[in-house]
């Protein structure tokens, strides 16, 4: 439902904190409740430029709200009305703890409104902390009920495998933890690794030494790092050692101690690469395997992947951890999630056919 043009106050016919009387014509039907909020310094920011973030919540939701000081009233169909208030509260208490709103935030909010844990997730109950990775650059807090699920496996777990389409989170949660134990001392080394396996297409021969060969491949990692940690801190560890980003072939042979271990793009491994890359597995140390199963780019598709492989064959083991996301867990822009159902119930489809 797209917003009214009007904004509270706007119209002197219509109710006193703004709501248009033909908005009303299915008042038994419609729910009200309100919001007080104590620190009025935030409002602004939390409601938006021109309310940005309250129309936000109301093309998405389907309700009307208006803001008058620090009371805000919303009207629609109560479980609307309900989500748009959680929704609010959980942005204000986010805004109260210095973490950073904007409007991919405020689209996962929306989207964890509809599940019971909402709160849970977002502050914490009394007898447990709020759940979170705390890095050089930025606090990373779950937008998704499976990220917290995935979050809670990175702390306790030795060996996990996340599983799931582009855009949940895998890699980049992974990331976070990882800079955030070697930031702590938890661990003294960050390696990196994916295959050098191009997706769909022939590149041809890369020119430059080793290192320019394999980069674009890595550059995703990269990616991560930087927006954990200041630039001029990945380059220094980068360059003593201490984060380490490399083709998983360069790990044959190794053991890893004493380190956080993550292999990106896991679906394009062979069985061979991933038992060889599982097995380096050193004292001290936290693996994570990161891929989506219905993009593997290797010869001989799905079946010779080593990630299908080692997850039936761990799945349960002691100490390996399994989360798998699905199209519902993306956090990037809403679109993107929309195109993933759209591919997996066109790849279901296929399956039921073949």
């Amino acid at each position: 439902m797209a917003r009214k043009p009007h904004r509270a106050g706007g119209n002197s016919v219509a109710d006193p904190l703004g709501f248009h009387p033909e908005d009303r014509r299915d008042a038994a039907r419609r729910e009200r409740a309100e919001v007080l909020f104590d620190e009025q310094v935030i409002l602004g920011a939390l409601f938006g430029e021109f309310d940005a973030n309250l129309v936000q919540i109301e093309n998405r939701l389907g309700v009307f709200i208006a803001a008058r000081g620090n009371r805000v009233v919303i009207e629609g169909a109560g479980d609307d009305v309900a989500r748009a208030r959680q929704v609010l509260i959980a942005m204000h208490e986010r805004m109260l703890a210095g973490q950073a709103l904007d409007s991919g935030t405020i689209d996962s909010l929306i989207g964890l409104s509809n599940e019971p844990v909402l709160e849970g997730i977002i502050t914490g109950d009394a007898k447990a902390p709020p759940i979170m990775i705390r890095t050089r650059r930025k606090t990373i807090v779950p937008r998704t009920n499976m990220q917290t699920d995935y979050m809670r496996q990175l702390a306790s777990r030795d060996i996990i495998f996340a599983l799931g389409p582009a855009g949940t989170g895998k890699t980049y949660v992974a990331v976070a933890q990882a800079v955030s134990q070697l930031i702590t001392g938890s661990v003294q080394r960050l390696i990196l690794s994916r295959p050098a396996v191009e997706a769909g297409e022939r590149l041809g021969f890369l020119p430059g030494d080793m290192k320019e060969k394999v980069d674009p491949y890595l550059r995703p990692l990269y990616d991560a790092l930087y927006d954990c940690m200041p630039p001029e801190q990945v380059d220094r560890r980068i360059a003593s050692g201490e984060i380490e980003i490399a083709p998983i072939a360069f790990m044959r042979g190794r053991t890893l101690a004493d380190a956080f271990v993550i292999l990106d793009e896991a679906q394009n491994t062979t069985r061979e690469q991933m038992k060889m890359f599982l097995t380096r597995f050193g004292q001290n140390s936290r693996m994570v395997v990161c891929g989506d199963p219905r993009q593997v780019d290797i010869p001989g598709g799905a079946r010779h992947s080593g990630l299908a492989d080692a997850v039936e064959r761990l799945e349960g083991v002691e100490g390996i951890g399994v989360t798998r996301f699905g199209a519902g867990d993306v956090v990037r822009h809403p679109i993107v999630g929309r195109i993933v159902e759209a591919y997996e119930g066109e790849d279901a489809a296929g399956s039921v056919g073949s």
